[in-house]
């Protein structure tokens, strides 16, 4: 997969399937419309495309609105690039570019900008200035500007009956079992591991601190979870904490800043400043305050145990 900054890095002589949307949270039911539109790109000599934009439309034309996206950009790029899409444009969305017309952005865009033949977009797809055009005047304009639109289904889309809005209530309820369902894969954070006070190396826990640059990115609810990690080309299991460790933080960096600690299992090495991606597997418990060190201690000795159970439960290697 190439994947490009802007429609107008594009090369128009590739003639080209291509889809829309934000794809915020690629899940079981983009990969459905994702697999249509390579195998419907194949079957007529074209290339696939997706085109998404960033920022998020949202964050843009609401700048009041808190949105929390399930994916960063790199995310979504990783994400992408298993499917087997010949292109994925990233175009950069503006006030701007939202104020094109709807003739404007299929001529200009779709037709001109990324040579398109075939539109393969869901059946409540709607588009242009305030979103006024739909599925019907794409076909319209189709019928103008020589490119055919196939139209997922309203039953195919509902038999798979996955949203992003689901997907975010669940990881705000802590409930990783639904959101990694819907996904289709493990929910993942992806961050620089930072220097923390060193609490955890003290109680026999040593942590990686986890930063997280994009502040737009969701974090699930607070409490312990089962992990998984990348090091050095080996995957590693550990525990994660996402929370204000209430157990040791009287005062909280004068506000209540939510930390992500994870404590890998067999794992003795330096890993500060490196860059990880976290699979969240499973959560253990809400996040606790203990009367004692001794009793987090204690605890953090349970979840341990609890989690190389499940480990060994599932067969993971």
């Amino acid at each position: 997969m190439e994947t490009l900054q802007g429609i107008s890095k594009f090369d128009k002589a590739h003639q080209t399937a291509v889809t829309i949307g934000t794809f915020d949270g690629v899940h079981i039911g983009h990969f459905q419309l994702l697999n249509r539109l390579i195998n419907s790109a194949k079957s007529s000599g074209l290339k696939s495309m997706v085109l998404t934009f960033f920022p998020h439309p949202r964050m843009v034309l609401q700048k009041d609105a808190d949105i929390k996206l399930l994916n960063t950009l790199d995310e979504k790029v990783q994400i992408l690039e298993k499917t087997g899409l010949d292109y994925l444009i990233v175009h950069h969305f503006t006030k701007e570019f939202s104020r094109l017309s709807a003739v404007d952005f299929v001529r200009d865009i779709l037709v001109n900008g990324l040579s398109a033949k075939k539109v393969i977009i869901g059946y409540d797809h709607r588009f242009g200035r305030n979103r006024t055009a739909n599925i019907n005047d794409l076909v319209s304009f189709g019928n103008t500007f020589d490119f055919k639109v196939e139209e997922i289904p309203v039953q195919e889309i509902d038999d798979v009956s996955v949203s992003s809005t689901k997907i975010r209530k669940a990881l705000h309820d802590g409930d990783v079992a639904t959101a990694n369902d819907y996904l289709g894969y493990e929910y993942m954070l992806t961050g620089t591991v930072e220097k923390g006070k060193g609490l955890g190396r003290e109680l026999g826990f040593a942590t990686a601190n986890l930063a997280i640059q994009e502040t737009y990115k969701l974090i699930p609810k607070k409490g312990v979870y089962l992990v998984k990690s990348k090091i050095a080309e080996k995957y590693f299991f550990g525990m994660m904490n996402i929370g204000l460790n209430p157990t040791v933080e009287t005062v909280n960096d004068g506000g209540e800043r939510t930390r992500i600690e994870i404590h890998f299992f067999d794992v003795d090495q330096n890993l500060y400043g490196q860059k990880m991606q976290i699979d969240i597997l499973q959560r253990l418990r809400d996040e606790q305050k203990f009367n004692s060190l001794e009793d987090l201690k204690k605890q953090l000795q349970k979840d341990k145990n609890v989690s190389l159970n499940l480990i060994k439960r599932q067969g993971a290697q």
